[in-house]
């Protein structure tokens, strides 16, 4: 990570102290200390109290983004610090930060999808999800050769592309629901303004989640950006 590497710079930066930046803080210098040098790990409160500390984003603390202000996440959108062992997420925040950004993102899916009042719709879109979740856990399971190969009934070489297909044919269903076509699953959307939006409503309809879900959609174009062409 390069949360420790960053709050270094970033009090050199401002031209003051360790002992200073640390009681403005509400830890010891001895704590800030290993902090900065990596040697533990902090937990969520902490992050955005940095964040707010130097005005900077909580993306841009853990070396996800390179932009200093860019969506802000607030101690709101964190998972509850008292449901999790020393406040720290498995020994990292960011697992737990990229946690949130997806379920708060999924909120709004979700709600904006129950608008539009099509049983098919939720259903291809559940359906390309969980296939997601599924492969990212069979790899993850399959790492380990010890690991029971029973658990799953599709043979390992058969499942890469079949569980491609079903996500490929789930996104085109969704793509001829929304267009008003019915598929196997039922009808299409009849009416699509039910989906009208713009970054203000969003907001304003969704207000804790919406921060989350703009900030996901600004990493993953920036990854896809990545592997394009140069512009």
């Amino acid at each position: 990570m390069e949360f420790n590497r960053i709050i270094k710079l970033l009090r050199k930066e401002r031209g003051i102290t360790q002992k200073q930046a640390a009681e403005d803080l509400g830890v010891s210098q001895a704590l800030l200390s290993h902090y900065e040098k990596g040697i533990r790990e902090c937990g969520l409160d902490f992050v955005v109290r940095v964040a707010d500390y130097y005005n900077v984003s909580c993306d841009y603390l853990l070396g996800r983004s390179a932009e200093r202000n860019g969506m802000m996440l607030t101690a709101d959108e964190l998972p509850n610090p008292d449901k999790m062992k020393d406040n720290v997420y498995h020994g990292s925040v960011l697992p737990t930060m990229n946690k949130k950004l997806i379920s708060n993102g999924l909120n709004v899916l979700y709600a904006k999808i129950a608008e539009c009042h099509s049983k098919a719709l939720t259903t291809e879109v559940s359906s390309y999800l969980m296939m997601a979740v599924a492969k990212m856990f069979r790899l993850l399971y399959s790492a380990e050769p010890h690991n029971a190969p029973s658990l799953f009934s599709v043979e390992a070489r058969r499942w890469p592309g079949y569980s491609s297909a079903v996500m490929q044919m789930n996104e085109a269903n969704v793509e001829a629901l929304l267009a008003g076509e019915d598929v196997g699953t039922g009808e299409g959307v009849k009416d699509p303004s039910c989906l009208a939006m713009t970054t203000e409503s969003l907001t304003r309809e969704f207000p804790l989640y919406t921060p989350s879900l703009l900030n996901l959609v600004k990493t993953s174009e920036t990854r896809v950006k990545g592997i394009g062409p140069e512009q």
